[in-house]
């Protein structure tokens, strides 16, 4: 993102931007592609090849790689090179299994204060999530789904339960993992889920019923997920 600069003229300031260094136009590019699933894990990274595509050396395409490195996204081997990370399966078990009990806990605790607005802004999402199964698109699935779990916990009156949901899913985005890409078929389920969900909300059923149906949502991801890499259900 372009940085304000500001400077004083004549008897007024005016306002510059400075573009983004070489080496942050290579890592937001290259961030957002892996976030997309558009660099599946593996996928070489050639540096020559992204310097040619932003116009530059390939000094700044390493720096932007080492700081995805650093986050995770991208691994570097002797006589291969940097390749995309593939997302780490325990990471992911355990940020999935406190998001089902926080999210859970802020859902339930937002449910009350949800208005109507709020509630016919969530079923438009959820019927664009149907929409979505006929030609599906897990990373557009994943981004309205993110959209459709914040209008329901984003009014929790507990802040600090609300700062841990908000570190969880920066820690899912930063592990850009589209659970979607890797279990389509629970896609289906999940738009179900939703729905029991807003009915429960929409009924005015209790904290404990609401809470105990968004942490089993988010559980059920989770162990389709564990699944189909093998693994064990979560205990939760």
């Amino acid at each position: 993102m372009a940085r304000p600069l500001r400077r004083l003229g004549r008897g007024a300031a005016e306002v510059t931007t400075l573009a983004p260094s070489k080496s942050q136009q290579a890592y937001e590019l290259l961030h957002e592609r892996i976030a997309k699933g558009e660099l599946v894990p593996g996928y070489r990274l050639v540096l020559g090849t992204i310097a040619a595509e932003l116009g530059c050396s390939t000094v700044p395409v390493r720096e932007a790689i080492r700081r995805l490195e650093a986050e995770g996204l991208v691994t570097f081997e002797r006589n291969i090179g940097a390749t995309v990370a593939a997302v780490d399966a325990e990471l992911y078990l355990h940020t999935m299994e406190t998001l089902a009990v926080i999210e859970g806990a802020a859902t339930a605790l937002a449910a009350p204060l949800l208005s109507a607005v709020d509630l016919a802004e969530a079923r438009a999402i959820n019927a664009e999530l149907r929409r979505c199964l006929d030609d599906f698109d897990p990373p557009r699935f994943t981004q309205l789904n993110d959209r459709f779990h914040a209008v329901l916990y984003e009014r929790c009156p507990n802040p600090h339960i609300l700062d841990l949901v908000h570190r969880g899913w920066n820690r899912l985005n930063a592990m850009r993992a589209s659970s979607f890409s890797h279990i389509p078929g629970r896609a289906r389920s999940s738009v179900e889920e939703h729905e029991h969900l807003l009915d429960l909300i929409d009924a005015g059923a209790s904290t404990s019923e609401v809470e105990k149906a968004a942490r089993a949502h988010r559980t059920n991801t989770l162990n389709a997920y564990l699944a189909a890499d093998g693994m064990p259900p979560s205990p939760l």
